[in-house]
């Protein structure tokens, strides 16, 4: 049998066109076979919400103020001394009462001041009787005088006498208004109204004029005052609002619990900065009926300077921070959360003041609590009250 030349490669490319079919049949199997797992397979979904709470980017007049720490201090203190020596026969108030002005608060004995002052009355009388002879004796003598009965000598000596007496007459009524005045001095009253405290003297004792002690403080504590410090840097501001007329309102707190005391008025910017420690002290008036405020009390200090007007605000657990600086979670209209650089002006009382390109309008959501849960894009859902209350009775019985 003859074979053409051409056989061998009419067979080779039989081979080969017979391997690209079943090698694109493979092909085809595997991807139709990949397909079908595929389509077998659920689509992903998206990750579930995240439960926070929210809040509103508010608008609102916010008080600017500086604050400080200060001591309660009495609008006025008087220690009461005694003015003259003597003992103490009795005293006229009971300790930490209230006392007005005028009430009788000791009583020295008065009796060796008493003799003195009738003493010197009744030398006054004498010398009182002398002048009125020697007068008499004057006249006389003026009228012998111009009857040529009596010398010029004579009638100038006798004036010299009525001018002494005069004189002796005017020493005598000193001496009684000295001897009236060392005698009020053994009434002592109360030279302020306030409350005194406690009686450093018992009655029975010899007191001095230069005991160093006295009888008892007297604290004027209604008004009372409040002496607080400031940095230097708040002179100016002080300054320009009391050129302005502007009267400056201070807030008292208690030291723990932050709770209001009183509210007075700043009366006194001093007028020289402490160099060692670059503040400033002030000084402050309250009404102190109730008596909210003691001399000594250690408390925090507000001084409001004036309204900050129209100011974004958030509560400040809405602000977060990281290296590029402040931010907070907004909330779109699809619930997703986005980070939003804001500009933080100041924090006071648990609000945030936010500057005026804060970066967030009024009335946009912003996260309050649950921001560690987000990032950027998440899908978030607010928590309800009772979802709260669950979760927190589930933390609770979880620690015990």
């Amino acid at each position: 049998m003859t074979t053409s030349p051409n056989t061998p490669k009419r067979t080779s490319l039989a081979v080969a066109a017979t391997a690209a079919i079943v090698a694109a049949a493979g092909i085809g199997g595997w991807l139709h076979t990949q397909g079908a797992s595929a389509a077998d397979k659920p689509q992903a979904k998206d990750a579930p919400p995240v439960a926070v709470s929210l809040t509103s980017v508010q608008e609102r007049d916010v008080p600017l103020y500086l604050a400080g720490v200060g001591t309660v201090t009495a609008n006025a203190s008087v220690t009461v001394k005694v003015r003259i020596d003597g003992q103490l026969d009795k005293v006229g108030f009971k300790e930490g009462e209230e006392v007005k002005k005028g009430q009788l608060l000791a009583q020295i004995d008065p009796r060796a001041l008493q003799a003195q002052l009738a003493q010197v009355e009744a030398q006054r009388a004498r010398d009182a009787a002398q002048l009125a002879n020697a007068r008499l004796d004057l006249q006389r003598y003026t009228t012998l005088r111009s009857q040529d009965a009596a010398t010029q000598q004579q009638l100038d000596t006798q004036k010299a006498l009525v001018t002494q007496l005069e004189a002796a007459v005017k020493t005598d009524e000193a001496q009684i208004g000295y001897a009236k005045v060392q005698l009020s001095y053994t009434t002592i009253t109360a030279p302020i109204s306030g409350r005194v405290g406690a009686r450093l003297v018992d009655p029975g004792n010899i007191v001095h004029a230069a005991d160093a002690n006295g009888l008892v403080v007297i604290n004027q504590i209604d008004p009372i005052t409040l002496l607080f410090t400031l940095p230097e840097e708040s002179v100016p501001a002080i300054n320009k609002s009391q050129l302005a007329g502007q009267s400056l309102k201070v807030t008292a707190y208690a030291r723990e619990s932050q709770e209001p005391l009183a509210t007075g008025k700043l009366i006194l910017l001093d007028n020289q900065i402490n160099t060692t420690s670059g503040t400033v002290q002030l000084k402050a008036r309250f009404d102190n009926a109730g008596h909210k405020l003691w001399p000594g009390q250690y408390v925090n200090v507000r001084l409001q300077m004036h309204d900050h007007g129209n100011a974004l605000t958030l509560p400040a657990s809405a602000i977060q921070r990281n290296q590029q600086g402040t931010y907070v979670y907004a909330v779109d209209e699809q619930e997703r959360a986005s980070m939003k650089p804001v500009k933080v002006e100041r924090i006071q009382d648990g609000i945030a003041v936010l500057a005026g390109d804060a970066g967030v309008a009024a009335g946009q959501r912003v996260v309050l609590d649950g921001q560690y849960k987000l990032k950027p894009g998440a899908r978030i859902v607010e928590s309800k009250p009772q979802q709260k209350a669950a979760a927190g009775a589930d933390a609770k019985g979880s620690s015990k």
